[in-house]
This record gives structure tokens, C-alpha cells and sequence, in this order.
């Protein structure tokens, strides 16, 4: 783009700048803020202004602190003879703790547990499993749906996450490594959806044949137009014991 030949050089990258108000309102607005209630609506305005400010950068940060406290209040229980019978059952409620995801390398460091379910109030622990998907291990496409910028953020440097990046899947069983797949079928890996894009954590074809993990979350950070989505395979699963798990 270029400057136009009015002598103004640059004029075409921005707009004209605002006229100041004139006339009869201009003059009306003045002296209704003179006026003391003028004057206590413009404070009040202006307090209404900065409060929504404030609630605008506290609100991450208080979704952070609920998503913790519902962390706790899930609490593991893969040590628990009657859950590790429901897991086996695939009787798991939703809302209740399934499995603890772990990914820790130099960008990105997670430690989530997981909950059964992608309802808005599952999700609100952090991250959750979708319920028409496989268990951690098992045949098929395993997927799991965490926040970015709210509720702990567990998925918050998913963006940042390589080929070759390995994601922990502990299970009252196993632990399930997962390897983040080199890009394919023309693009990156990570890759960008639309929301509507369910055959990501679909069972068909070679997702419901092999052994993969589809991890997925809003996009862009703050927005929930499109979703971001990374696909690992599973590489290793380690047996555990109840005596020797975490260890």
C-alpha cells in the first residue's frame, strides 16, 4: 500500500483521527457533567470501567484456584480396590477421577488427573476424557479434552509440544506412553479444526485399529472458534502394582 499524494506521507495505514464533539450535544454533555449528578455518573462510570477491568485479568486466575480445589476434591483413587474393579468394568462416573496424565520435557510440564466426562462441569477439574473413546491403553483412538487459559490450563503449551514429545497416561494398571506422531496428511501436528470436527476423537480406520491418544483444546487461547488437536501412538506400556505405583 502506498501513501496517497495528498502530502500526508504513510495516510493509508490508519484512520482519520477522531473529530472532537461539537454542537449542541457537545455543549449538553458538558454541562451535564458539571452538573454534581453528571459528575457522580461519570465516577461511577468510571469505577464500573476499572472493576470490569480487573475482572477481566482475576478471572483466569480464579478458575485456576476452582480447578485446583476440584483437583483435590477428585481425588486419586486408583489405589482403591472398588475403583480398580469399576475401571476394569468401564463403569467409571462422570465426573470422577480416571486417570493422571503427565507430560514433562524442557517446554512443557503438565501433571492433570483426568476425569471421566467433557461436560462443562468435568471440565472445570482441568481435563477430561471423552466418554465415547477407549480407555488409557486399549485398542483405539483415547481422547481427552483439557482448558488453555482457564481452570488450571493444563493444555495451556499444548501448541508447544514436538515430535518425539512423550505424554504418561497412569492408570491403576499401567502407565501408558504415548509419543507425539511426526505431521501427516498435509499438515502439522499439532493442527487447527474447526469445533465441529469430532472425527478427530472418532474410532475409524486406522484410529480404531491402532493403539492412539488424541489430545484436544480451545483455539486460539481465549477463544473457542477452533480447536487445537495433537495425536500420539503408544510406544511402552509399564505394568504397575498397587506397591510400587508413583514410585
Amino acid at each position: 500500500m502506498t501513501a496517497t499524494g495528498n502530502g500526508n506521507a504513510g495516510a493509508g495505514f490508519l484512520p482519520p483521527p477522531v473529530a472532537a464533539a461539537s454542537g449542541p450535544f457537545a455543549a449538553m454533555l458538558g454541562v451535564a457533567l458539571r452538573r454534581p449528578g453528571g459528575r457522580r455518573a461519570g465516577s461511577l462510570f468510571t469505577a464500573l470501567l476499572l472493576l470490569a477491568g480487573v475482572g477481566m485479568f482475576a478471572f483466569p486466575a480464579l478458575t485456576d484456584l476452582y480447578g485446583n480445589l476440584q483437583q483435590r476434591h477428585v481425588q486419586d483413587q486408583s489405589t482403591s480396590p472398588q475403583f480398580q474393579t469399576e475401571y476394569l468394568e468401564h463403569k467409571v462416573k462422570v465426573g470422577q477421577g480416571l486417570t493422571r496424565l503427565i507430560i514433562h520435557n524442557d517446554r512443557v510440564s503438565v501433571n492433570v488427573l483426568v476425569v471421566e466426562g467433557t461436560s462443562l462441569a468435568a471440565l472445570q477439574a482441568g481435563a477430561g476424557h471423552y466418554e465415547t473413546t477407549p480407555f488409557p491403553c486399549e485398542q483405539g483412538n483415547v481422547g481427552i479434552a483439557g482448558h488453555r487459559t482457564t481452570y488450571g490450563r493444563p493444555f495451556n503449551k499444548i501448541d508447544q509440544m514436538h515430535t518425539g514429545d512423550t505424554v504418561d497416561l497412569v492408570t491403576p494398571f499401567a502407565r501408558c506412553t504415548y509419543r507425539v506422531v511426526a505431521p501427516f496428511d498435509g499438515h502439522s501436528n499439532p493442527w487447527v479444526v474447526l469445533p465441529n470436527a469430532y472425527q478427530v476423537v472418532g474410532q475409524q480406520g486406522d484410529l480404531g485399529t491402532g493403539h492412539w491418544l488424541t489430545l484436544t483444546s480451545c483455539h486460539p487461547k481465549g477463544s473457542d472458534s477452533h480447536r487445537i488437536v495433537l495425536r500420539l501412538k503408544l510406544v511402552k506400556v509399564t505394568p504397575l502394582t498397587v506397591s510400587t505405583k508413583g514410585k
